[in-house]
């Protein structure tokens, strides 16, 4: 056999393993808010890359319509919230969807304009929290932390301003959605604002917030699929490209402590 056949034959071998190989590569559609669990994902897609899943970002600018999207199959899998949310979301609304594996924590944090801390609130000041149970219920965790409110005992994780036993500054709180909050610091003494919207709006939850959750937030953020898939490769392939050492240190130095890995 000949030098010119056997590298014809050798090219039509490579050709059809690329073929085979475009031919098993599987696409998914991951749901993301936008902001830093876009960035982050994006880090993801370009190592999950590798070993043939192509993930397409899709994101979403409130809280609600990923799940929605996620049940009626217009995407694959979602990144932008925490467990106690979607557990609210499937009680709420019905959704068949699962958490398949833990993310990153965004410690969530209170911003402000005219003061510097809550021990500068004047009395009557006016609070904005989020309108949904599980981040509104956060922040009112967070104030109690803080000693500005009390809440009434066994109130567990989505306390409401129903359950609010004290209040001595006799703040104002008023419920806003979620992606509102960062424009509403004009208006307000002092607002809860989630990491991802905070640094979408550039502020910087190190050194901006007035006060801030710990690290070792019950929130941490997960991935969710539709409880029919979660058994299925890509969701492996999906954890494995999220959970490597690029990533934590693509997370680690693009935020800088605002943004903590689970891995």
């Amino acid at each position: 056999m000949n030098t010119r056949i056997l590298r014809g034959l050798a090219a039509a071998l490579l050709l059809s393993t690329g073929i085979a190989t475009a031919a098993s590569a599987e696409t998914i559609r991951v749901g993301v808010s936008a902001g830093p669990h876009a960035e982050i994902l994006d880090q993801v897609k370009k190592v999950a890359a590798q070993d043939g899943l192509d993930i397409e970002i899709i994101e979403f600018t409130d809280y609600v319509v990923p799940n929605s999207a996620l049940a009626s199959g217009d995407i694959e899998a979602n990144s932008f919230q925490h467990l106690p949310y979607l557990d609210n979301q499937v009680k709420d609304r019905g959704f068949n969807l699962v958490s398949v594996g833990q993310t990153v924590v965004f410690p969530m944090g209170f911003y402000s304009k005219k003061v510097k801390s809550f021990e500068e609130l004047p009395e009557g000041a006016t609070v904005a929290i989020q309108n949904d149970p599980t981040n509104g219920g956060r922040s009112l965790l967070l104030l109690q932390a803080k000693g500005v409110i009390k809440l009434r005992d066994g109130v567990g994780l989505k306390p409401t301003l129903l359950d609010i036993a004290e209040n001595p500054k006799k703040l104002k709180l008023i419920e806003l959605d979620a992606a509102q909050l960062p424009r509403s610091l004009d208006d307000v003494t002092a607002a809860a604002v989630n990491t991802n919207y905070a640094v979408e709006a550039g502020l910087d939850p190190v050194k901006d917030a007035i006060a801030r959750e710990n690290a070792d937030s019950p929130y941490t953020n997960i991935i969710a699929v539709r409880e029919q898939d979660k058994g299925k490769p890509w969701v492996a392939a999906l954890l494995k490209a999220y959970h490597t050492q690029p990533v934590k240190e693509f997370i680690q130095t693009r935020f800088k402590g605002a943004v903590v890995t689970s891995w």
